[in-house]
C-alpha cells in the first residue's frame, strides 16, 4: 500500500467512525434476525420482545441515519455510486421488511438489506482512507 493510501487502523474521521458504527449496527440487526429466528422458531420463546415492531422501527431510523450522514456524505465526496446503490438497496429491503408478516420473509429481508448496508460502509471506509 502507498503512502498515498493510509490503511484502515489509521485515526478515522468522524465520518468514518460513523461508517464503522453503520457495520456494528448492520452485525447486530443481523443477530438480532438470527437470533429471534432461533429463539422464536426453535425454542418458542422471545415473541413478544424478538417480534416487537418498534424495534425494527427504530433499527431502520438509525440506519438511514446513519446511511444518510456517512454513505451519502462519501458519495458527494469521492464520487462512487456504488456504495450509495448499495446502501439504497438495502435500505429499501430493510424498509420492505417492516411490511411483511413476521417470520422468515420479514427476517431474509432484513438480513440482505443490512448486509448491503454493511457492504456499502466498507466500501465507503477504504474510499475515504484512500482520499
Amino acid at each position: 500500500m502507498s503512502d498515498s493510501c493510509p490503511s484502515l487502523t489509521t485515526r478515522p474521521s468522524a465520518r468514518g467512525r460513523l461508517d464503522r458504527f453503520g457495520v456494528i449496527l448492520s452485525g447486530l440487526c443481523m443477530v438480532h434476525c438470527l437470533a429471534g429466528l432461533f429463539l422464536i422458531g426453535v425454542l418458542g420463546i422471545g415473541g413478544g420482545i424478538l417480534l416487537d415492531p418498534a424495534i425494527h422501527r427504530i433499527g431502520l431510523g438509525l440506519a438511514v441515519l446513519v446511511g444518510l450522514s456517512t454513505i451519502g456524505i462519501g458519495a458527494v465526496r469521492h464520487g462512487r455510486r456504488l456504495p450509495l446503490a448499495l446502501g439504497a438497496a438495502g435500505l429499501s429491503l430493510m424498509a420492505s421488511a417492516l411490511v411483511v408478516e413476521h417470520g422468515r420473509g420479514e427476517a431474509l429481508l432484513t438480513i440482505a438489506g443490512v448486509a448491503l448496508v454493511a457492504t456499502a460502509h466498507i466500501l465507503n471506509l477504504r474510499r475515504a482512507s484512500c482520499c
